[in-house]
């Protein structure tokens, strides 16, 4: 989830001067006590073999240059313990959005041995009792996994006083490098093969993350020389820069698909692919020239223009005509099921809720997330205190709007709005880093970060092409919602990170 100025959908230098260490077996917490730890054993079937694998839920301190904590950050760790002595095996470092975001949706969504078990996916339940079940379609079998919650989420927190120093785009990225490179000095797992997976606003930390790690001494004062062999986007959500008449034309595949998934316009006529494809050859042609001439577009084209996206989107061509030709994601959700009383969900379109009586917050009143999250925190807490053995006397905190987000600094000071496109710090990264590779899948009914947004901004950033593995998923923020989403994007994962873990 990501939150700016600009939309309330999208969630979306001392630091740097001062040097960040970890020193989990050895430092004491703020309240000078040992940093908590909880180790379990276990077995289970991942990727069709069975193995057994520990389960590490740990605290490790951020000390800062003075050698005073910073943060407390908890983690999830699982690590496979059946392999013989000397195998080299691929860690992926996982973290979600916001900012403001734990790890809770790609853990228990994909990502670690259990997951939370709807009957429908798209209609979860959304009162308890609630499911969780194994979980053969995590990559526990190809690579050993970190779910790691930032400070101020889940149950990592950032000491009094200090939250200057963590909540940032700078500073959080120094945070979680600085937790990455201490977790492998202590698992001595510095010369395995690395990948970070982020969602939502984790691209932007991936990308500034990646960027972070190879960088030199004139960045960041020191050398660290760590690279990562592959860098994985799930709604991405990098190019926070205002984007005009852009937002219109990468905004319409997305209308297209969740239209077409929703019978607004004629499923019988075209398949889904079929209607993406048409949607953006539109974006990329007549809708693209009616939007550059504006109001010297003739009457005529405009209203050529205006019936071609009511074919496309299923709103009315007089709906369209009253816009200008410029229907917002937000607009369309409301509008193109408005005459039965229907939202759509912005982070999946293909949920739904009544239009009416909504009380207007973005995630709760949301028809995708507001459904979801109370299955997905009880899996999470049944999991943690059932199988993991974890007992901490603290809620676990899935978003925090307030007291993070609220104050995130995008580079001009706390609460200030984003204006970059932090894509740029990636292809940097893999200038730096010619081997560094990059997958990044999309949810085709994400009304949040489009699937057209993620293909403009990487052609837009300097990216080498070549280097970059595009995938979509019938599904959307969230692109695991759903068996077969998520059993796709599984075996896209083990593809990727097998080939990426391979030497050249």
């Amino acid at each position: 989830m990501m939150k700016t100025a600009a939309s309330k959908w999208v969630l979306a230098a001392v630091l740097m001067a001062a040097p960040i260490s970890t020193a989990p077996a050895l430092a004491q917490t703020a309240a000078t006590s040992a940093p908590m730890r909880f180790e379990t054993q276990h077995s289970g079937n991942f990727g069709g073999k069975t193995l057994r694998y520990k389960a590490v839920v740990e605290q490790t301190p951020i000390m800062g240059a003075d050698g005073q904590a910073i943060a407390q950050i908890v983690a999830t760790s699982y690590i496979r313990t059946d392999t013989p002595k000397g195998t080299v095996r691929p860690v992926i470092f996982v973290f979600n959005g916001g900012p403001g975001s734990a790890s809770v949706w790609l853990h228990m969504g994909i990502m670690g041995p259990k997951r939370v078990a709807f009957t429908d996916d798209v209609k979860p339940e959304t009162t308890p009792p609630f499911k969780i079940t194994d979980n053969p379609d995590s990559p526990l079998d190809v690579a050993d996994i970190v779910l790691f919650d930032p400070p101020g989420t889940g149950y990592s927190q950032v000491v009094m006083g200090k939250e200057s120093q963590a909540f940032g785009v700078e500073q959080d990225a120094i945070i979680t490098a600085g937790f990455i490179q201490g977790w492998l000095r202590q698992y001595d797992r510095v010369g395995a093969p690395k990948f970070v997976v982020g969602e939502s606003y984790g691209t932007i930390r991936a990308a500034r993350l990646a960027k972070l790690l190879a960088g030199g001494p004139s960045e960041t004062g020191s050398m660290t020389g760590l690279t990562l062999n592959g860098v994985i986007l799930l709604g991405q959500a990098m190019d926070m820069s205002p984007k005009g008449d852009t937002a219109y034309l990468t905004g319409l595949p997305t209308m297209a698909a969740t239209a077409w998934y929703h019978g607004a316009v004629d499923k019988s006529a075209t398949t889904l692919s079929k209607q993406i494809s048409e949607a953006e050859a539109f974006a990329a042609g007549d809708y693209l020239r009616a939007l550059y001439l504006g109001d010297r577009a003739t009457p005529s084209e405009k209203a050529a223009v205006a019936a071609k996206l009511s074919t496309l989107t299923g709103l009315t061509q007089d709906y369209i005509v009253r816009q200008n030709l410029r229907v917002s994601l937000n607009e369309f959700a409301s509008e193109v099921l408005a005459s039965k009383n229907i939202q759509i969900g912005m982070y999946d379109g293909r949920y739904t809720l009544p239009l009416k009586s909504s009380g207007g917050d973005p995630v709760a009143d949301d028809p995708a997330m507001g459904q979801y999250v109370p299955g997905y925190l009880a899996a999470l807490n049944t999991h943690f205190t059932q199988n993991l053995g974890v007992k901490i006397d603290a809620p676990y905190k899935a978003i925090e709007f307030r007291t993070v987000n609220a104050r995130w600094d995008w580079g001009g000071g706390a609460g200030t709005p984003p204006s970059k496109n932090y894509a740029t710090d990636l292809a940097i990264a893999m200038r730096r880093n010619p081997s560094l590779k990059l997958m990044v899948g999309t949810g085709v009914y994400d009304l949040v970060t489009t699937l057209g947004s993620a293909e403009y901004t990487l052609a837009h950033s300097g990216i080498d092409l070549k280097a970059v593995t595009f995938k979509t998923y019938d599904s959307g923020h969230m692109p695991y919602m759903g068996p077969d989403s998520r059993k796709a994007l599984s075996a896209d994962l083990r593809t990727f990170i097998t080939a990426s873990s391979t030497a050249p």
